[in-house]
Order: C-alpha cells, then structure tokens, then sequence
C-alpha cells in the first residue's frame, strides 16, 4: 500500500517555517559543510599560491586578493564552519535528547539564529566583491583595518556588520542552550546526574556569553574609527592599538579554547556509545 505521507522537502520555506530543535540542527549541519566547502576553496587557492615561488595564480596587478583569501579563510573556518556545525548543529540536535528535553526552551529564537546566520554569511560574500576586498587579515588589527590608506573601507564594514551578526546568532543559541540546560531538564535529572554533553555545552554557552559581547563592542570600535571619526586605536590622537589586541584575544583565547571541551564530549560520547 502506498503511504501518503509527503517527503520533506529541504528549501528555503522549510527552514522559516521549522522549530524543531532536530530540523535546525540538520540545518547547522548543512550550513556548516556549506561554509567550510567555500573556507576550504580559498585554503586550497592559498596552497596553490605557495606551492610555488615562480608559479603565480594571482595576477601581480591584484596581489591584494591574496591577503582577501587569508581573511575570508580565517573567518568561514572560525564562525561559520566551527562555531555553527559543533556549537550549532550538535548542540541542537543531541543536547535535549541527552536531558529528555521535548524541546529548547525557545524554538523560534532557535529558528531565527540560524537564519541570521545565513544573513552574515551574505554579508562575508559582500565584501568579497565590494571595491577591492577587506585584506585586513582575520584578525582586524588597527590601524591596517582603521585606515583608508591601506583597505577598501565598505569591504571591512561589510566584514564587521558579518560578524556582529554572526555573533548575535551564536548569543542567541548560548541563551537557548543556558536556559534549556538549566530550566528544561527531565523531572529526575539534576546538575550532579545529566551527561557529560550537555555540562561542555553549558560551560561552553557560559563562555560565549560572556566574551561574545565583548568582540561586538570591539568591533563597533573599529567601526566608528574606520566611519565615524573616531580615534580609540589612532596612536597619533592617543588611541592604543594594542587595547584593539587586548579585547579581542579576551575571546579567543578564553571562548574559543573552551569549545576544546565540548569537542573532547563528542569523542567522549561516540567512544561511549
């Protein structure tokens, strides 16, 4: 007998109109293996480049493009392939199974995260072709990123206002995941009895929110000395560019090596199970 249940059509619709914490994480997933096809192209442009010193693929007249690949190189393999697909896609789809959770606490914030997160991609791609492409390096360092000497300035903002909103949507997951951890457990579970999974996730959104809003504002600082006039990396005015240093390795060193110990739960758990 032919069964009449319609197939699931995976589409743009689908993704707006889908709460279910299992669905989105299937979209991290595919987002994340999206990002890092795209991250992984430009790795190989840059191994092609060095492969050899007389052997050039990028043409002497737009050597710039060469620092554009290392930048947008940084930022997919950072934001858009880690961050989504292990943070993102797993956390999602695993952490209410191993609580007995029916859901996140809030479905439709979970929805609009990952869709953000497709905007900030956009907005990477954007500054690819504006001008001539922000070949700042992944990590932004003042004055080469403050400067209108050196860069395009629309390619930069369009990097930035990526990454803001790519770091609005990780918030948003961090808060989901909080809450769901904390509010949402099966009635015998406490702190002492859930897994190991869902203690690296609540470490790991713990972290994220408390640096992720300080690389917002650091970037809102770069943006306004870059657009607004201002002076707070400028060390002619008296800015200091080693505070830029400061305040952005406040994330990566303390968030982004914390994320270590949720992947080292997903070796955990597969060796487990």
């Amino acid at each position: 007998m032919k069964s009449t249940k319609p197939c699931q059509i995976i589409s743009f619709l689908s993704l707006v109109k889908n709460c279910n914490h299992k669905g989105l994480g299937i979209y991290y997933l595919l987002s994340a293996f999206i990002f890092g096809i795209s991250g992984t192209l430009i790795s190989v442009l840059i191994r092609i480049e060095l492969y050899s010193s007389g052997n050039r693929i990028i043409s002497p007249e737009n050597q710039n493009f060469y620092n554009i690949s290392i930048t947008l190189h940084g930022f997919l393999m950072i934001f858009f392939l880690v961050m989504p697909g292990l943070f993102g896609g797993f956390g999602n789809y695993f952490v209410p199974i191993f609580q007995g959770s029916p859901e996140v606490v809030y479905p439709r914030v979970n929805n609009f995260s990952i869709l953000i997160l497709l905007l900030s991609y956009l907005f990477l791609i954007l500054s690819l072709i504006s001008e001539f492409g922000g070949g700042t390096g992944w990590t932004l360092y003042p004055p080469l990123s403050t400067s209108f000497m050196t860069l395009s300035p629309s390619s930069t903002g369009n990097l930035i206002f990526g990454l803001l909103i790519s770091g609005i949507s990780s918030c948003l997951t961090s808060l989901n995941f909080w809450i769901t951890i904390l509010n949402l457990r099966s009635y015998y579970l406490t702190l002492k009895t859930i897994p190991l999974f869902p203690w690296a996730f609540l470490i790991t959104a713990f972290m994220l929110l408390l640096t992720l809003p300080i690389l917002s504002g650091t970037l809102l600082l770069i943006l306004g000395d870059l657009h607004s006039n201002t002076l707070f990396f400028d060390p002619i005015f008296g800015g200091d560019p080693i505070f830029y240093q400061h305040l952005f390795w406040f994330l990566f060193h303390g968030g982004l090596w914390i994320k270590l110990v949720h992947n080292l739960c997903l070796l955990h758990t597969e060796a487990v199970h």
